[in-house]
């Protein structure tokens, strides 16, 4: 263990995230995420066990979003015909981000299938077990500022 560190951030994590460069994308999953299948290229760590809202708030306790994007977070929008209202988990979602990034935190609602092709290039796919539906949120790693 280390001093200072969520312990959600297991050390494997921790190695990922300090790997990530500026522009990369992590995706936080849900339990529905298809996080293997999608990641065949990318890091994937397993976070059975703790929400996105969390793994969320652990991540962004270490990295910034990128502020040379307009919008460095992205959700996969609820898909059309779909009579989901929009997911509680997406305010939760505001609330952690404004927490860490109260200036730069713009949102991009993503069709589906258009999420998951933007998937298959994360560095890194955090598979979560949270089983709110429509809880997948990518994040763009910003420059770290010492």
């Amino acid at each position: 263990m280390l001093k200072g560190i969520n312990p959600i951030i297991s050390p494997e994590l921790l190695k990922a995230l300090c790997e990530m460069g500026h522009g990369d994308e992590l995706i936080i999953a849900d339990g529905n995420f298809p996080s293997e299948s999608i990641g065949k290229n990318s890091v994937v760590i397993r976070a059975d066990g703790h929400s996105a809202t969390d793994v969320l708030d652990a991540v962004l306790s270490l990295i910034p979003l990128d502020t040379y994007t307009e919008k460095p977070v992205a959700l996969m929008e609820v898909v059309k015909g779909d009579d989901t209202p929009t997911p509680e988990i997406w305010r939760e979602y505001d609330k952690i981000l404004t927490k860490y990034e109260t200036e730069h935190h713009d949102i991009e609602m993503t069709e589906r299938f258009a999420f998951y092709e933007r998937a298959k290039k994360a560095y890194l796919i955090i598979a979560t077990g949270e089983t709110a539906i429509y809880a997948n949120v990518l994040l763009k790693k910003g420059v770290v500022k010492v």
